[in-house]
């Protein structure tokens, strides 16, 4: 039997969807995101410097090669997480992403040459693809489609705030007490808290897209989109045929490759100029607290105004804060620049999964959330190897000017091919 209650949205088989009717768990999911978010945040201001000072790594595509590790293994990694969030349930995935990430911290802390550090990143990226995905999907299942955009912006400020706090945190305690093993010592309480919390306190969701699924008919004018589709015409929809899906694949790939480009080459470029370590930390924490608290309203705005035009505008924003880094040369310049490129991600990355969730049936949702993040969370892998390969060509800020060019570009994309996807508009 299925109802429909105005205050908290439609039922089905006892299941109520909605954030006000599931206001608890998805509390507690939030909370779950902040410390997955937290684990990547213990990396940001450190091991870029770690690559340099400790391991004297000179060549940056080297130094880089753990971004590759960790993006190349969390983009695979949310491929299969959908799959098996739909196949086991949502739940057994979490608990199993937070097992992998117990050793990450110690390998950083105890790492005697670079390759443990490699290794610990792909840890990472197999814990970073199955936990995040995971909130994601089940924040999903609780809301429902009517404030899809309001829940992943939720999502998505909890991981990033928590890492821009962690990245700030990291680079005062490595600038007091040096860069191992002090600043390493968060990551083991995030791990511990989240791991505790998600077996003990999460509840299963995947009901809730089951309930979903029998209140949402096939799309008329999409015939091919039903809910009996194979995980192959998923990823082909994802990746190719669907103008908003494969739009959203793509302009989400060039945002993390920028992340990438944030994350490897902006602090060497600091250093470069004579910034100390406390500095850098705080620049590598301005973007994400932009970013993580942006969107808020973001998410909230695109459940008002629709998807498309909030995408498009971000992607150039970005293009506009990169090209800023590349011709700066103080700390106010940059400060400015990171500000600017945390506003446009912050348009883009809550708005992107919620493109994601209007498109794809309950039925397949997962998996597409799956294809979606292994093209996104590929960026991280491309802009290292892109960043590192050019960088050690023709120098950093030949490296940063491209990658605002491709930023730039993925905007064009995005206005010319995708289709305004949330219901309301």
């Amino acid at each position: 039997m299925t109802t429909t209650d105005p205050t908290t949205g439609p039922a089905a088989d006892g299941i109520r969807l909605g954030l006000r009717a599931n206001l608890a768990q998805f509390s507690l999911l939030v909370a779950v995101n902040a410390l997955v978010g937290g684990m990547l945040g213990q990396e940001r201001t450190v091991l870029p410097l770690l690559a340099d000072r400790t391991f004297h790594l000179s060549a940056y595509t080297a130094a880089l090669t753990y971004i590759v590790a960790f993006g190349a293994t969390k983009a695979v990694t949310n491929f299969f997480a959908g799959t098996w969030s739909d196949r086991y349930g949502r739940k057994p995935v979490l608990v199993a992403g937070w097992i992998v990430a117990l050793p990450v911290p110690l390998l950083l802390i105890w790492a005697p040459s670079w390759g443990w550090v490699v290794f610990a990143n792909v840890l990472l990226g197999i814990n970073q693809g199955m936990t995040w995905s995971t909130t994601v999907i089940m924040k999903i299942d609780l809301v429902g489609p009517a404030r899809r955009g309001l829940a992943m912006g939720f999502n998505e400020a909890a991981g990033y705030l928590a890492l821009a706090g962690t990245a700030m945190a990291t680079g005062a305690i490595a600038a007091h007490w040096g860069l191992r093993p002090q600043p390493f010592f968060l990551g083991i309480a995030y791990a511990a808290l989240g791991l505790g919390l998600s077996a003990l306190a999460v509840r299963e969701t995947r009901e809730h897209a089951r309930a979903e699924a029998a209140l949402h008919p096939a799309p008329a004018n999409q015939p091919d989109h039903h809910a009996e589709l194979t995980t192959g015409q998923i990823a082909r929809l994802t990746s190719l045929t669907d103008r908003a899906l494969s739009s959203a694949s793509w302009a989400g790939m060039v945002n993390n490759l920028n992340d990438a480009l944030a994350w490897g080459i902006f602090p060497l470029l600091f250093a470069a100029h004579g910034l100390t370590i406390g500095q850098i930390g705080l620049l590598a924490a301005l973007y994400p607290a932009v970013w993580g608290l942006g969107q808020i309203a973001t998410g909230w705005w695109s459940d008002r105004i629709g998807r498309k035009h909030l995408i498009t505008a971000g992607m150039l924003v970005q293009a506009v804060a990169i090209a800023l880094v590349a011709v700066g040369t103080t700390l106010p310049v940059w400060a400015a620049a990171q500000v600017l490129l945390g506003m446009g991600t912050a348009l883009v990355y809550p708005t992107l999964l919620a493109v994601v969730g209007d498109v794809a049936h309950p039925a397949w949702r997962a998996r597409a959330v799956g294809v979606y993040r292994l093209w996104r969370d590929g960026g991280f892998a491309v802009g290292a190897l892109l960043a590192g390969v050019l960088a050690d060509a023709y120098g950093l800020t030949t490296a940063i000017w491209a990658v605002a060019a491709l930023t730039a570009a993925a905007g064009i994309v995005v206005a010319a091919r995708m289709y305004e996807t949330h219901p309301r508009t």
